[in-house]
């Protein structure tokens, strides 16, 4: 790589941690409080089952028009940058939903799936855009970093924004102005991202004339492969996911009756590990391989929901979301570098959507199949347990039959699934919160370089 492109690449992956920055405080005061926005609305339990998991489903399925809007931008970076900038913009009327009367929940829903459609439609072009500007064996070190700052983000932001919504708690006009004050600093932290976006560098990159899209010929083709073994596992995944993901706030807020301080402060012990558990992950990502890291976080995540049946405390409830930021931090991270050593550059984009579509499709079915669950559900005090155990058995069943079938792609050191236990265990106490806080701002260069010369 010349001299002069090699900078380029160098700046724009460090003005891709300062979007991804500005991004996760996009997710952190907006984003993240659309369900709570939900349950002040009113919504019913199949209206939050709608707005968990609809607006992601067409997210996905808007990704099969990616190519066809790279063919018309001639640019990942303009598909990007113009996607970002109207996703921001979605704020607007989201904001205005509390006006909308007996209407304003199907209205949210409506705006909702708009700012996911935008969100989405652009994720395959910013992959592969990605995937052009990190080297592959440099990936699980560099998202791992980016995700941990935005995580950190991601966690001040959510924290700050529930402690807005707690301080307007005193009526419901006082409580609408506060969700308005953090979705309206959720549209400028998104303005800011997609301002960095602009700065990226983009690679030359032509846009291949790509066949239409037929699923079915898709999974026959794939279905004994590792990528396409990968892909129904993901979707699978999320189908179980979504049974209950759009409850948990329903259940803290209508059954538990937290108020927004104990809700806030339990959702953000998720982020906090998360943050704190990046690093980690991607290094073992880089050494021991993505599969190793998507086996053990695989076989670990099931245990999330179950785990919400033994208590209602908030402390023991903050204890099984750090756990859940911990898990979800590894999982997350294997499954994007998965699929980024699974395709080549020429068809990542369009295989990306094609998991997106499939992922976004049973996310829809999770979610109403839920809300189903929940609405019939006379087996526990809670109406919302019955299918936080039903998502449990799904995850780990899909586990089971999924993972032991996949093959790690690159050539990683050998390490027993022991060892890793041990490694990552000893890798994680409290050093691990100081280390991600004074390295935050730190090149992958320098970190190596003190690495090699304490």
């Amino acid at each position: 790589m010349k001299k002069g492109v090699n900078e380029k690449v160098k700046k724009s992956l460090n003005y891709s941690i300062i979007d991804g920055a500005f991004y996760s405080a996009m997710v952190g005061f907006g984003e993240s409080f659309f369900s709570a926005f939900g349950v002040f609305l009113k919504a019913t339990n199949l209206q939050l089952g709608l707005l968990g998991s609809l607006p992601q489903t067409l997210g996905s399925l808007s990704q099969l028009y990616s190519n066809r809007l790279l063919k018309l931008f001639k640019s990942r970076k303009k598909l990007v940058c113009w996607g970002a900038f109207i996703e921001a913009l979605i704020y607007i009327p989201i904001i205005l939903a509390f006006f909308f009367g007996k209407f304003k929940v199907p209205y949210l829903i409506f705006f909702v799936c708009l700012y996911w459609i935008f969100g989405a439609i652009i994720g395959p072009a910013w992959s592969s855009w990605m995937g052009d500007l990190v080297n592959e064996k440099e990936r699980g070190s560099y998202f791992g970093r980016r995700n941990r700052i935005a995580g950190f983000i991601a966690f001040v932001s959510f924290l700050i924004a529930g402690y807005i919504l707690q301080r307007f708690s005193n009526g419901t006009t006082s409580e609408y102005i506060g969700f308005a004050i953090i979705f309206v600093v959720a549209l400028i932290a998104r303005v800011a991202s997609s301002v960095y976006l602009t700065k990226k560098y983009e690679p030359k990159y032509s846009v291949k004339v790509q066949p239409k899209f037929h699923i079915i010929d898709f999974l026959k083709k794939n279905k004994l492969r590792n990528y396409g073994l990968f892909v129904v596992y993901l979707a699978l995944m999320n189908f179980a996911v979504f049974l209950a993901g759009p409850f948990f706030a329903a259940y803290m807020l209508y059954d538990l009756k937290f108020d927004y301080k104990t809700f806030t402060l339990v959702l953000a012990a998720s982020r906090i590990v998360k943050f704190i558990s990046m690093p980690l992950w991607g290094r073992i990502s880089d050494t021991n391989g993505t599969k190793k890291v998507l086996t053990v976080t695989g076989f670990l995540l099931p245990f999330i929901p179950l785990l919400w049946l033994f208590s209602t405390n908030p402390v023991y409830l903050i204890i099984v979301e750090g756990y859940s930021g911990f898990i979800w931090a590894g999982f997350e991270l294997a499954t994007f570098n998965f699929l980024l050593d699974s395709t080549t550059p020429e068809k990542r984009a369009t295989f990306i959507a094609y998991s997106s579509v499939l992922s976004g499709i049973a996310i829809l079915f999770g979610g109403v199949i839920g809300s189903l669950i929940v609405k019939y559900n006379h087996v526990f005090w809670s109406k919302y347990l019955l299918v936080f155990l039903v998502s449990f058995a799904l995850r780990y069943i899909f586990t089971v039959i999924f993972i032991p079938k996949l093959k790690e792609v690159r050539k990683v050191e050998k390490i027993s699934y022991g060892e890793l236990l041990v490694k990552m265990f000893k890798t994680m106490p409290a050093g691990g919160l100081m280390y991600s806080i004074l390295t935050l701002g730190m090149d992958n260069d320098v970190l190596e370089k003190k690495k090699k010369n304490p």
